[in-house]
């Protein structure tokens, strides 16, 4: 073999190697959501720019994969948890406690999804608790019981089994017009309690 098609092999070899390991790296970054505008508050994630057409090159791609349509930053911010506040996944064999506060907003809803992000069927067939729905106490507070099994008071239903996680939908919230804003916002706590 002459040293020029020696040369040509290897040159086809390394682009062939540099386009894999590309490839690669783009579906892990879509596979786990990827994105360069991320807003993490606790166990909370949010990206605010997901609905613009300036949205990084990830976030667009994840979108368009999905085939979600994200809020708009005048709808709102949508927050999404799949870890607790000690960074345990979530899982619905556990039961957790989300507490307050929830950032300013007119309306929201809590709602459980699987673990690629689709909404879930539940026992109850009730998809997500909305503001108008949560039993408070006299300064407002409230505290949300996620679980499989019927709790009085505010209860989030869970899947029946596997990884999930939440979405905070925020409706009208001053939050979403500033990605600083929606990081420093007080998010609620996500506690782990008893596990089946």
């Amino acid at each position: 073999m002459g040293p020029l098609l020696h040369f040509v092999s290897k040159s086809i070899l390394v682009a062939l190697a540099g386009a894999g390991l590309g490839l690669l790296a783009t579906w892990s970054a879509l596979e786990r959501g990827a994105s360069l505008e991320i807003v993490e508050a606790g166990p909370w994630r949010a990206a605010p720019r997901a609905a613009l057409r300036e949205a990084d090159p990830y976030t667009r791609a994840g979108r368009a994969r999905s085939g979600e349509i994200p809020m708009a930053p005048a709808e709102g911010l949508a927050f999404f948890a799949s870890r607790d506040d000690e960074g345990a996944p979530l899982d619905a064999r556990c039961d957790y406690a989300i507490a307050s506060p929830v950032p300013a907003a007119r309306f929201w809803t809590l709602a459980p999804l699987d673990a690629q992000g689709a909404m879930t069927a539940t026992a109850n067939g009730r998809m997500a608790l909305t503001s108008a729905q949560i039993v408070r106490d006299e300064a407002g507070r409230f505290e949300i019981v996620a679980s499989r099994q019927a709790r009085a008071g505010n209860w989030l239903a869970l899947p029946a089994q596997g990884p999930f996680m939440l979405a905070l939908r925020l409706y009208d919230a001053p939050a979403s017009a500033q990605p600083a804003a929606a990081a420093r916002a007080a998010m609620p706590s996500l506690r782990k309690g008893r596990c089946a």
